[in-house]
């Protein structure tokens, strides 16, 4: 499993861990994930994902997993996100439609 966010793209940083010498050290920082639930309101599902923090207080702000995802990039979503945002769309323009 990757140290990457299912929704955001974030990945390790890489930096130096400095000390009091001022020696410099390569470190990583790692993204705060966590395993979530969400829920998808148009597909009616439950869907299972490694999110930031960050990203989870975005998808609640956003008003829901549905609305992050439509208004997110595509560059930036993971595969198995791509398509559930595809399947999203297709069934908001079945109902519009």
């Amino acid at each position: 499993m990757s140290w990457r966010c299912d929704l955001t793209g974030k990945r390790p940083l890489v930096g130096h861990k400095v000390s009091h010498s001022n020696i410099k050290t390569k470190r990583r920082f790692l993204p705060n994930l966590r395993n979530v639930t969400l829920i998808s309101d148009t597909l009616g599902r439950r869907v299972r994902l490694r999110v930031s923090a960050n990203a989870l207080k975005t998808v609640d702000h956003r008003g829901g997993l549905d609305a992050f995802l439509l208004k997110a990039k595509d560059e930036e979503l993971a595969p198995r996100m791509l398509d559930l945002k595809r399947q999203i769309a297709k069934k908001r323009a079945a109902k519009a439609g």
